[in-house]
C-alpha cells in the first residue's frame, strides 16, 4: 500500500510537538484557519473493537450541537500533534471528529516514533500497518461510527464523513463500505494503492458506498502511476457517484505540515475541496 517508495516525501522528523507545531502553523498561515482553543472541546479517549481497544483524540466544537460525524485516518505516520491540530480545525467548522491510533494493535499512539529518517523505524511503521487487515479495518470501522454516534454530540440524523492521509485513503473507501448506511462523503488526500490488480483493490468497493468522494491525488503519485485516476474515475462513473479526482500541483505528503513535502497554497486548496465536500454531502 504506501511503501517507502510511495512515502519518498515523508522521509522528515515528524516528531512535531505542540510548540513547533504552532511556530510552523504561524508561518504558514495555517493557524489563521485553525480554531482557538476555547472554541473546541478536545478529549483524549478509548474506543473499544473486537480486537481490542483503540486509543484516539475526539474533538467537538464547544456547545450543545449536535454536530455531523468525521472520522479522520492518519498518515504512516499515524497519531501524533499535526493530526491532533487537523483534527481541532476541522471541528471548528462544526464537526464531531475522531482520530484514532490506526496501530493500536501493535503499540499506543504515545509510543510509536514519528522519526521516519530512521530506516529501522519505518520498517516497524510498516509492519505495523502489516498488522492491520482488511477485516480489522472493517471492524474498527464499524467500532469507530458507533463510537461517534453514541456521543450526545453528534447529529446522528446527518450523514458522516471519513477522510484518510497516505495509506488512510484506502481505509477511508473501507470505511465507506463498511458502514454504507452512515458514510456520506470520503475524502482521500495523497492515499496510495487505491487501484491495484488485487481483488481486494480499495477502487472495487466503490459499488458498495453511499458517499460523495474526493480523491486528491499527488503529483509524483501520478506520475508513477498515471493510470489510477483514470481507474477510479471510469468506477465512480459506472457506480453513479458523485466524485472529483483531481492531480494536485504537488507531491506526496503536501496535505500534512511538517512533512517535507507540505505545500501550503496546495494543501488549503484541498482543504477548501474538503469543505465543500462535507457542506454538501453531510446532510
Amino acid at each position: 500500500m504506501c511503501d517507502n517508495e510511495i512515502n519518498q516525501g515523508l522521509v522528515e522528523d515528524w516528531s512535531l510537538t505542540r510548540r513547533t507545531f504552532v511556530a510552523l502553523a504561524a508561518a504558514t498561515g495555517f493557524s489563521g484557519a485553525a480554531c482557538a482553543a476555547g472554541q473546541v472541546v478536545e478529549e483524549d479517549v478509548t474506543v473499544k473493537t473486537p480486537d481490542g481497544v483503540a486509543d484516539a483524540v475526539l474533538f467537538h466544537p464547544a456547545g450543545t450541537g449536535p454536530w455531523p460525524a468525521v472520522l479522520v485516518w492518519p498518515d504512516i505516520m499515524g497519531l501524533r500533534p499535526v493530526f491532533r491540530e487537523m483534527g481541532r480545525r476541522l471541528s471548528a467548522q462544526g464537526y464531531v471528529v475522531l482520530v484514532p491510533n490506526p496501530f493500536y494493535r501493535s503499540a499506543k499512539a504515545s509510543a510509536i516514533s514519528a522519526d521516519f529518517n530512521d530506516p529501522a523505524n519505518r520498517q516497524t511503521l510498516f509492519g505495523y500497518r502489516g498488522a492491520m487487515s482488511d477485516e480489522g479495518v472493517d471492524k474498527d470501522a464499524v467500532a469507530y461510527l458507533a463510537f461517534l454516534d453514541a456521543r450526545p454530540q453528534t447529529d446522528r440524523r446527518k450523514k458522516a464523513g471519513v477522510q484518510g492521509y497516505c495509506m488512510g485513503g484506502p481505509l477511508s473507501f473501507r470505511t465507506a463500505a463498511a458502514v454504507p448506511d452512515r458514510i456520506g462523503a470520503v475524502a482521500s488526500f495523497h492515499g496510495g494503492g487505491l487501484t491495484t490488480d488485487k481483488p481486494n483493490s480499495p477502487h472495487l468497493l466503490i459499488p458498495k458506498t453511499n458517499a460523495a468522494y474526493l480523491v486528491a491525488v499527488a503529483r509524483n503519485d501520478d506520475a508513477r502511476e498515471p493510470q489510477s485516476k483514470d481507474i477510479l474515475t471510469a468506477a465512480f462513473a459506472k457506480a453513479g457517484k458523485e466524485a472529483s479526482v483531481e492531480v494536485y500541483p504537488a507531491d506526496h505528503g503536501w496535505c500534512v505540515p511538517g512533512s517535507q513535502a507540505y505545500d501550503e497554497a496546495a494543501a488549503e486548496n484541498a482543504w477548501a475541496a474538503l469543505t465543500a465536500l462535507y457542506k454538501a454531502a453531510l446532510v
